[in-house]
């Protein structure tokens, strides 16, 4: 039997009966291949452009799902003083030299489960949690967190304070998917299975969800979640915290408007110098 289908029937099975000894040796096996980079929960898939050019690993999710159905509360205490409890099948990864990662001292995480790509800069203090995937040469800034099963491409920098949240449920729901040389703003919420396309620029302070309408004054479109598709950030696009009227006649009447993402330009040499990183920082 395959991974895919092992997975697929313990994770069917109750918890309280499945034999654990044989889904630990499976959980295993599913951490080991997530932690290289080998699996991950959603890939890039060319052939599939109407769901943003992506596909959610089902199984994988479900995977990460049963190492929390399987394991038990375990100490990972540093000492008395700096204590720290845990699923069992869930600790810390085990970071090397030989990973070439940049983790400064100060606090950060990285759970047992998630790829971190070599010239990867962490700053204290980060967090990136299981079935995550970070590629080569971004930059996690102090304060920044990469949820559960969230895909963050190369040359990405995440800023201060900036959120990429987790989705592990529902099973088919996207996590958050953030490509190549994207520019994260600080204080930023990228949530719901948002796609952010390549070279995308996210000011900061800006909160992009599931249930936030984007509005493109270049384009001049809206873009949505619809029921196949999360909602999507265009390649290139600058985007900034704006604000909508509402028209109801209470709203006009107090001159309430509510928050709205807005794209004001496309990205270009003078985007390009305003979000270069400091290499010699690196």
């Amino acid at each position: 039997m395959d991974l895919q289908k092992t997975i697929e029937h313990f994770y069917s099975c109750d918890v309280a009966s499945l034999d654990r000894a044989a889904a630990l040796e499976v959980f295993k096996e599913l951490k080991s291949l997530l932690n290289t980079g080998a699996l991950r929960s959603a890939y890039p898939s060319g052939t599939d452009a109407s769901r943003g050019g992506w596909v959610v690993n089902e199984w994988v999710k479900k995977g990460v799902l049963l190492g929390f159905r399987l394991g038990h509360i375990a100490p990972f205490s540093i000492n008395d003083q700096f204590r720290f409890f845990d699923k069992h099948t869930y600790p810390l990864k085990q970071v090397t030299e030989d990973h070439q990662i940049r983790l400064v001292p100060g606090g950060s995480s990285i759970r047992d489960g998630a790829f971190v790509g070599k010239n990867v800069v962490i700053m204290p203090p980060a967090y990136i949690n299981v079935g995550s995937f970070v590629d080569e040469g971004t930059m996690i800034d102090s304060h920044a967190l990469v949820g559960s099963c969230a895909q963050v491409g190369k040359r990405v920098h995440l800023s201060a304070g900036s959120q990429v949240g987790g989705v592990l449920e529902p099973i088919g729901a996207y996590p958050v998917i953030i490509e190549d040389d994207v520019f994260v703003g600080g204080n930023c919420g990228i949530f719901e299975g948002t796609i952010i396309k390549r070279r995308a620029v996210i000011a900061a302070g800006v909160v992009l969800t599931g249930s936030t309408p984007l509005y493109d004054l270049i384009k001049e479109k809206v873009y949505r979640r619809t029921k196949d598709e999360p909602l999507i950030v265009p390649e290139g696009a600058v985007v900034v915290s704006g604000a909508r009227h509402l028209s109801s006649p209470f709203a006009r009447e107090h001159d309430l408007s509510i928050y709205a993402p807005v794209i004001i330009k496309y990205r270009d040499v003078n985007t390009d110098t305003a979000t270069a990183l400091e290499e010699s920082l690196r």
